[in-house]
């Protein structure tokens, strides 16, 4: 169903309006006459930002992992280890808490 596209539609809008819908259309990374032909189609138009959001939830998921990982080799008894000091595990235990708040960041934003 690849028609050509032949009609214009005349749609007078503000300034302010332009710029929402300019601003619309970049956030979902589409051009403004596809945006604005999804929304008056009633499609749903996908967000761009979503998938970043995802990303980085997916990114912080595996740092979280990672520090994991090594959090539970600095606790087992391997001799190989035991030059990991207090302020070591401190450190991890504050980096764990850290991503901890950026994944709860990251999530509550999607949620907007």
């Amino acid at each position: 169903m690849n028609q050509k596209r032949v009609c214009h539609l005349r749609v007078p809008v503000t300034l302010t309006e332009k710029q929402e819908i300019q601003e619309n259309a970049k956030t979902a990374g589409l051009s403004m006459a596809r945006y604005m032909r999804m929304v008056s189609l009633g499609y749903t138009v996908p967000s761009v930002i979503d998938n970043r959001q995802i990303e980085q939830l997916l990114k912080i998921n595996g740092d979280m992992g990672r520090v994991g990982g090594l959090l539970k080799m600095w606790l087992t008894n391997d001799v190989r280890l035991k030059i990991a000091s207090k302020s070591d595990i401190e450190d991890t235990l504050h980096a764990i808490r850290s991503t901890q708040n950026a994944m709860l960041t990251a999530i509550l934003e999607l949620k907007k």
